[in-house]
């Protein structure tokens, strides 16, 4: 009997079109959609299908559509197989949508908290002030010490350690400017500022976390029917009453994105179903472990694949 975890995907993986064929294919993507609409009392369907861009491209839009996107994918992949996840799990903002599969947060709570936390992140750190930048090929501890040296009174810190070699920093912009430049001339050449609209998981995320905390506090969190891999720890946590202190924590934390997918291949399994737009996390998957087997499900054609492999 092969085991499977379900992974979903964070912010970066939106794109004008994400669901549509879902819901031009399935009734219960459409289902899905509508209560999202309802839940948030705009189209959000419609920001999803068609854009523009530029709006979806905002972090309080971008949340909930990639949120309504994979709960869309993993309703129409519960309809049409009998797969059962060992393990879920969610890089960062894809962490939600982890745990609405889990049985811990109600689709439309969920919907509006994260709706909630893309304004509390933006709102965190004036546009500018703050910066991201992705350092390839230097290991982890290499990585702190360049922030260390770095940060000089400012904030720098590693705050997605995503795959092998592929580290991103966050903090306050001249800082993470200084990393990339220590970076490269340590050897590092490849190190490059990330279009995001705020640095996340880092330290300057502070007053987004104690919102976050605030919205959290009227959400009730159900029994879970398999743990979550948190971001903050890396380990499985079936404990609904930790979810929301995670979730808090998480606004600040690195995303130990590598770590999470060791521990579930340490745990025995090596399939992957990645849920939702977008193939990143399948691509991190086998880059941290070449031995896993990784499958996609954002449309018809991902589903028709899998169920068929997996019967």
């Amino acid at each position: 009997m092969q085991s499977y975890a379900f992974i979903f995907p964070g912010q970066g993986s939106q794109h004008a079109g994400m669901g549509k064929d879902l819901a031009d294919n399935f009734k219960t993507a459409r289902v899905t959609f509508e209560e999202a609409d309802d839940a948030l009392g705009f189209s959000l369907s419609k920001l999803c299908f068609e854009g523009p861009e530029d709006e979806l491209k905002l972090t309080a839009n971008t949340q909930p559509a990639i949120l309504a996107a994979s709960v869309a994918a993993l309703r129409v992949l519960r309809a049409e197989s009998s797969l059962v996840p060992s393990f879920l799990a969610g890089h960062s903002l894809g962490e939600y949508s982890a745990l609405v599969a889990s049985g811990a947060l109600d689709f439309a709570d969920a919907l509006r908290t994260v709706r909630a936390r893309g304004s509390y992140m933006q709102d965190a750190v004036p546009i500018g002030v703050g910066a991201m930048a992705a350092i390839l090929g230097a290991e982890a501890e290499v990585l702190k010490e360049i922030c260390a040296e770095a940060a000089q009174g400012e904030v720098v810190s590693p705050a997605n350690f995503n795959s092998p070699g592929q580290i991103v920093v966050a903090g306050h912009t001249g800082a993470v400017n200084r990393a990339i430049d220590i970076a490269k001339a340590r050897g590092f050449r490849k190190a490059m500022l990330l279009p995001v609209s705020a640095p996340f998981h880092c330290a300057l995320m502070k007053p987004a976390a104690d919102r976050l905390a605030q919205t959290l506090e009227a959400v009730a969190v159900g029994a879970m029917i398999a743990p979550v891999v948190s971001n903050v720890e890396a380990k499985p946590n079936a404990d609904a009453g930790r979810v929301k202190q995670l979730l808090v924590e998480q606004v600040c934390a690195p995303v130990l994105w590598e770590q999470i997918i060791q521990n579930i291949v340490a745990a025995g399994v090596t399939n992957f179903v990645e849920i939702g737009p977008g193939k990143v996390l399948a691509g991190l998957v086998k880059r941290i472990d070449k031995e896993t087997s990784c499958a996609n499900v954002q449309d018809a054609a991902g589903v028709k694949a899998l169920t068929e492999v997996a019967q």
